[in-house]
């Protein structure tokens, strides 16, 4: 579980609290029910209004990911390609048939299945980067409800306040309330402010990344599955993969590792240019 998106929103009403207690103001002078029901009730209405109620149901379905956050590391995913390569390697591409028994994940389960009823490996491809595209396609809807209503929610709390300062102009003949019943008014824009850049907009943008890195899983899943078929060796396959990963997501010794090797290819390939050149130079000399 990957609590960022728990703790980003806890911290960030926390500095608002902070806030108000230092200036001396009440929470409860926020707390308001009028203009709460306003903006996260029209906000979320306006937000259905914009795509169709299956793109409602989906984006509500993702909703409890965000705050779960649960991935799957890299190197997990490759140890697992890499130990079926060598379980097709020792018993041959059928015995994938019932190793797909034991995998949990749907992709990689029908993956190894097919792999087994012999489909051809660019019919596979195929399949499994149209798999891949509706994911994407998936996460990428639901991401987007909850950006529309980081989008929607200043302008429904700035409707709120409008609504709010024509009561006031109706009560001018009692200057004693004016000054509570602004300062009420203007909490519907504050709400609608809060909302979007509190919640909305960091549950959006953490939907999106989730869906990102779900996609380069099943890209890294892909890729192996298609190798194995191809029959390639397991060690080989692991480094290619890992190739694949960026530097951050990988364990550190690996990610050295990593660094040292491309480093290494770089002097070979400097000095193999050094070599062409003094060779070409020598020609000409002759």
């Amino acid at each position: 579980m990957d609590p960022a998106t728990i703790i980003g929103i806890v911290v960030a009403f926390g500095a608002l609290y902070a806030m108000l207690t230092i200036e001396g103001s009440y929470v409860s002078s926020l707390l308001l029910p009028a203009p709460m029901i306003l903006v996260f009730g029209a906000t979320i209405a306006v937000g259905i209004a914009g795509g169709t109620v299956r793109d409602t149901i989906t984006a509500f379905k993702a909703l409890p990911g965000a705050f779960r956050g649960k991935t799957t590391p890299p190197v997990q995913v490759i140890d697992q390609v890499v130990g079926i390569a060598e379980t097709a390697r020792k018993s041959g591409l059928l015995a994938l048939e019932q190793e797909a028994d034991n995998v949990s994940d749907p992709f990689l389960r029908g993956a190894l299945q097919n792999i087994a009823d012999g489909t051809d490996g660019d019919e596979l491809r195929m399949l499994l980067e149209d798999e891949i595209a509706t994911k994407a396609r998936s996460g990428r809807n639901a991401s987007k409800f909850f950006t529309s209503l980081g989008g929607y929610a200043p302008t429904v709390g700035i409707i709120g306040t409008v609504v709010s300062l024509t009561h006031v102009l109706e009560n001018l003949d009692t200057p004693d309330t004016l000054g509570p019943m602004i300062a009420a008014a203007f909490i519907a824009t504050l709400w609608g402010l809060l909302s979007a850049n509190f919640l909305w907009l960091p549950i959006g943008a953490r939907l999106r990344r989730l869906s990102d890195i779900e996609i380069d899983r099943l890209t890294l899943l892909m890729e192996g599955v298609l190798a194995v078929q191809a029959g390639s060796q397991p060690r080989l396959l692991g480094e290619r993969l890992r190739a694949m990963v960026p530097l951050e997501d990988l364990p550190k010794g690996e990610a050295k590792a990593k660094v040292a090797g491309e480093a290494l290819t770089g002097k070979v390939k400097t000095k193999s240019k050094g070599k062409k050149a003094t060779a070409e130079d020598t020609a000409e000399a002759a």
